[in-house]
Formats: C-alpha cells, structure tokens, sequence
C-alpha cells in the first residue's frame, strides 16, 4: 500500500474545495455502456476495493487523479448536451463514492442541463449517500461482486454487507438500479454464489430493472505491472459463451431482466 492510498481522503482533498474540485483518472465522451443512450462518463479516483480483476487499477489512489474543477467538466459537459439527449451524465470511478460533495456537483450541473444522471458504485460507501446525492441521481449501476462472504472477501479485499445493505437502502427507497456482476471462472463463478445473488437481488422488488452478467476480461493486466503491482489472475481465462449462458439463467430463473 501507498503512502497515498493510506491517506484518508480528507488529507487528500485539504488543499481543494471538494465539492467544486475532485481528482479525475479520465473522461469519456461516447460511452454506450454506462447507462442508457450516450453518455458522457466521468471516471474519478479513489477506491477503497482492491478487486482482483481490476481494470483500471491506476484508480485506486485517489492522489493519482488530476485536480479538475466541476465547473470546467460541467461547461464540456454543456457543449455536448444535444448530443446527449436520450443519455446523459455518468460518474464511476474508481469508487465516485470517495468524492460525494463533488459528485453532487456534477449530478446538479447536469440536471440543470435536463440530461439523466447514474452513478456506477460498488455500494461499499453507500453510507455517504445523504438525501440529495439519492434525489439527484436517476440510476445507480451497482455492481455486486459476490454474494457469499468468503468469496466477497477474496475477489475485493472488503466485507459484503455494506454494499448489500445499501441494495436494500435503494430498493426500499424505489430507486431505479441495474445490478452488475463480474463472472471470473474459478473465482465468481460457484453456482451457490451465483444463486445467493439471484435470490438476494430478486428479493429488492422492482427497483432492479436490469442484470448485467459481465465476463471477465485481462485488458488491465499490463497497467497492473505498470503500476509495480503483482496480478494474481494472469492464468485465469475469460469464460465460455457457454459458461455466461448458465450464470444468466440462474438469474433470469428467478425473475429478473438479464442481459
């Protein structure tokens, strides 16, 4: 671990107003994965996970990021808005969590501009979403790694309840989520596991209006080695058509939108 990545986020932010200014790894204009229609993705920095699988693992230091002011990413975010309509505005990360006055900034900035707003989480900081971070975002993307404990454990270095109490938290509340999950073989992939989120994530009613089975994939393994990290899971392959098919029949055999 860092010097940085021990530094609470408070430290980091000291010499900034985090809620005009956040540290930004990227910007991507087009994104057509993110929520529905075109949507501008804002990547910020900082995580608390440590997912085996991670693709963009130059994210996780919230340092790391460069220092962009809500203004200026709002102001780009303006001149591209008719392009955007039927999309929007999303903030992922990292973890946006790490960040929330400034993502409150953004999701209002874009609100004001009439354009949809989602928020990709790993509902880890869940805790931190007050009343009007929830009210200004119209879709969380919440991705759940695991469902058993052990497994949650080994995939992300964290515990499993607070991203699940905070499922709860959204479902409770009616608002809208797409549920994502990561199939890794020899990792994710465990029926019991794959059951124990279909059930979980059926249980949370109508807020969950999609799941995403996501296969696994290595195209952040070379920024591992760039950033001097050791990536355990160079030998593991990315699943089988065949192998996804099964992952998102146990989900679609309990209800659910899959996709």
């Amino acid at each position: 671990m860092t010097a940085d990545t021990a530094r609470p986020a408070a430290a980091l932010c000291a010499s900034h107003d985090p809620v005009r200014a956040g540290h930004v790894h990227s910007v991507e204009t087009a994104g057509m994965l993110d929520g529905p229609g075109i949507r501008q993705v804002i990547f910020l920095s900082g995580c608390p996970l440590r997912c085996l699988y991670c693709h963009n693992p130059d994210t996780v230091c919230l340092g790391n990021g460069e220092l962009r002011s809500a203004g200026e990413l709002l102001d780009d975010l303006a001149r591209r808005r008719v392009f955007l309509r039927g999309g929007g505005l999303t903030v992922s990360g990292g973890e946006p969590l790490m960040q929330p006055g400034f993502v409150k900034t953004l999701l209002a900035g874009a609100k004001e501009l009439g354009l949809h707003t989602a928020v990709d989480t790993s509902g880890f900081l869940g805790a931190r979403v007050d009343d009007e971070l929830m009210a200004l975002t119209d879709l969380w993307l919440l991705d759940i790694k695991s469902f058993t404990p052990a497994t949650y454990k080994r995939v992300t270095g964290t515990d499993v309840e607070p991203t699940l109490a905070f499922a709860r938290r959204l479902a409770a509340l009616k608002r809208p989520m797409w549920i994502r999950f990561v199939l890794v073989p020899g990792l994710t992939d465990a029926v019991e596991n794959i059951e124990g989120i279909a059930a979980f994530v059926a249980s949370l009613g109508t807020a969950v209006e999609r799941v995403e089975v996501l296969p696994f994939h290595k195209m952040g393994e070379a920024k591992w080695a760039a950033n001097g990290m050791t990536y355990t899971l160079q030998d593991t392959p990315p699943p089988t058509p065949a192998q996804v098919e099964k992952a998102r029949v146990i989900f679609r055999g309990v209800g659910l939108v899959v996709f």
